[in-house]
């Protein structure tokens, strides 16, 4: 078993429960101190970030690097990627609603309905591309089949 010095688990005969008291020990100091409350953004913020990033086409590390500097970037890029998603389907208005923690019914904050034009446009779109579908797979039998009957044709 190799162990890294960095953990300081180079004795290869402690035990199992050692190395998990250790490593335990090591989560505590490493972690957010208990009764902390975690960082809350304005949503002029998000919008700044989100559309400072469309605008200058850069990745989300960059952004998560310029704006969030305070967080490991991986954690940041996943609150932009979040925050983004949230502007492109929602809109600006969309970054104000609270979606931490749980919602008066105990359950998980569900997502906003679409406006009522927009799930109408949608149903109809799926609608044209499943008659599309079904016209393309219609046309393909077809022109296989005229196929066949050309190679019989030609026996």
């Amino acid at each position: 078993m190799y162990c890294t010095p960095k953990l300081g688990l180079l004795n290869k005969k402690s035990t199992i429960k050692e190395r998990g008291a250790f490593l335990m020990e090591e989560k505590k100091k490493s972690g957010r101190p208990r009764g902390k409350i975690s960082q809350k953004y304005s949503p002029e913020f998000k919008q700044e970030v989100v559309e400072y990033r469309i605008e200058n086409k850069i990745g989300f590390k960059e952004a998560a690097r310029r704006f969030l500097d305070h967080v490991p970037p991986c954690t940041g890029c996943a609150y932009i990627l979040k925050w983004e998603r949230i502007y492109l389907e929602e809109g600006p208005e969309g970054l104000a609603i609270e979606r931490r923690g749980r919602s008066r019914n105990g359950g998980r904050p569900s997502k906003l309905k679409l406006k009522p034009e927009i799930e109408k446009d949608l149903i109809e779109r799926i609608q044209n591309l499943e008659m599309e579908n079904e016209y393309l797979k219609k046309l393909k039998a077809l022109v296989s089949k005229r196929e066949q009957q050309a190679k019989r044709k030609l026996k």
